[in-house]
């Protein structure tokens, strides 16, 4: 279906019936109604009992509802959209001090004290395997809180053929500018999640979060050479406003940079250009320089080598899927000497700061979000942890970075905002760069790798 064909049958109503099975879809999800809170309630009560009834002396529960939408677009192509809705309910206990979790996607107070039958017996039966009982830091009580992404526009609400249009404009925008090929996507999730515990908590949260992307491609015809440029969009916590023009709605008492927009069709139309130039650009005369590293770059830096490294999981190898485990060992946090940088390098975990990826307000175990230091004047103070790791370092709660992908997986420890800490003076880049020689600046996430222990790695990156 060609660009034009598209936007016209989406904009006439006459014309629904000329629109492909997956628009009529994404409608009725945006439609659908949330699970009440009433009922939320009374599945969460079921159980809680349940499980307490058969021995468990701690129990959470969490009933979610996840909506997930994807829309990809190529040229002046609509390329696929994908709606997704899925919703159950995840138990977890601590019964003869081990963990047992168990999860169901029946959403009837039957079928939820079941699965929490089911948790406690799955907890009996790793106490008999395991050495040491489970440790949870203390949780006060919540009472009923509520936490909602504080979004200007839903994006899930806007009109199927205007998120189309938009994309299609920035696909046309990179080719008016030189791309000979763009792909773009727009990725946006909410959940709709409800928790409750034997500690007295009662937490409603809704959490949306928006990634418009792209991949502009430039080639040669006479070498079959060719470059290419990402998007330096970056995913958010945001709603469609992070689209707009005009971040119009801002909500009172949050500061307005965290409703800065992204200009997706002027930065597809530079990305034409840039790709283009990149294929004659001067390649990079071998030696030492001095790297200077634009936060579309060290975002992926910080979270590869501060962000999981100072993950408490992976610094005791309970896991090391996919990212490795850590150089940031116990023994270098009780020496308090050891240097991650410079003076004035700080990083610090954060859950709160608005419009972020990370930003909630309660995590997936019931501990209210927090910010907190990791390095602080250039040296290793503190870790990411979970109610059940706080007591392996002499803490007495957690941080609030437990997280669970969907309803049926178990929440685990999760990486929050890790971010670095600004100087204490403003700078602009050129005052940035007007002290280094000889040096590259790197603009844009690439390629990465490795090691296991996370002591050595590579970064790519888009512009140089």
């Amino acid at each position: 279906m060609k660009r034009r064909d598209f936007i016209g049958s989406a904009s006439v109503v006459a014309g629904t019936l000329l629109l492909p099975a997956w628009s009529h879809a994404a409608k009725i999800l945006a439609d659908a109604p949330p699970i009440p809170l009433a009922t939320r309630k009374k599945l969460a009560a079921a159980a809680l009992n349940a499980a307490t009834g058969r021995g468990a002396t701690y129990v959470d529960v969490r009933i979610g509802r996840y909506l997930n939408q994807s829309i990809s677009t190529r040229e002046a192509q609509v390329q696929g959209v994908t709606s997704t809705e899925s919703y159950g309910a995840g138990i977890r206990v601590i019964a003869d001090g081990a963990w047992g979790f168990m999860a169901v996607d029946q959403l009837s107070v039957d079928a939820v004290a079941r699965a929490a039958a089911d948790a406690v017996a799955i907890a009996k039966a790793n106490a008999t395997l395991q050495t040491e009982p489970v440790v949870l830091a203390p949780q006060a009580g919540l009472g009923e809180v509520a936490w909602r992404s504080p979004i200007a526009r839903n994006a899930f609400e806007v009109p199927l053929g205007e998120k189309v249009e938009h994309l299609l404009a920035a696909n046309a925008a990179a080719m008016k500018g030189g791309a000979s090929f763009i792909a773009s996507q727009l990725f946006q999730v909410n959940e709709q999640k409800y928790f409750a515990s034997t500690d007295g908590s009662s937490v409603d949260q809704d959490i949306h979060r928006i990634w418009p992307t792209f991949t502009v491609t430039a080639t040669e015809a006479k070498t079959g050479r060719f470059q290419t440029r990402d998007a330096l969009s970056s995913p958010c916590g945001r709603g469609y406003e992070y689209l707009s023009a005009d971040p119009a709605g801002k909500r009172p008492g949050i500061t307005p940079r965290y409703f800065e927009a992204y200009d997706m069709i002027e930065d597809a139309a530079l990305a034409a250009e840039q790709a283009r130039a990149k294929l004659t650009a001067k390649p990079v005369s071998a030696g030492q320089y001095d790297l200077v590293l634009d936060p579309t770059h060290l975002g992926l830096t910080i979270h590869e080598s501060v962000g999981h490294a100072t993950e408490l999981d992976r610094v005791l190898g309970y896991e090391a899927n996919y990212a490795g485990t850590s150089f940031a060992t116990l023994d270098k946090w009780r020496a308090k000497n050891f240097r991650y940088g410079s003076p004035i390098v700080n990083f610090f975990a954060d859950r709160t700061e608005p419009g972020t990826l990370g930003a909630v307000g309660y995590d997936d175990e019931g501990v209210p979000a927090k910010r907190w230091p990791l390095i602080k004047d250039g040296i290793l103070v503190d870790y990411q942890k979970t109610r059940d790791q706080a007591h392996i370092v002499g803490q007495t709660a957690g941080d609030g970075c437990s997280y669970a992908q969907g309803w049926d997986d178990v929440q685990f420890q999760r990486m929050p905002n890790v971010s670095l800490q600004p100087g204490q003076n403003p700078l602009t880049v050129a005052e940035l760069i007007k002290g280094v020689e000889r040096g590259i600046y790197i603009m844009g996430r690439g390629s990465c790798s490795i090691d296991q222990q996370r002591y050595n790695f590579q970064f790519g990156g888009q512009l140089f």
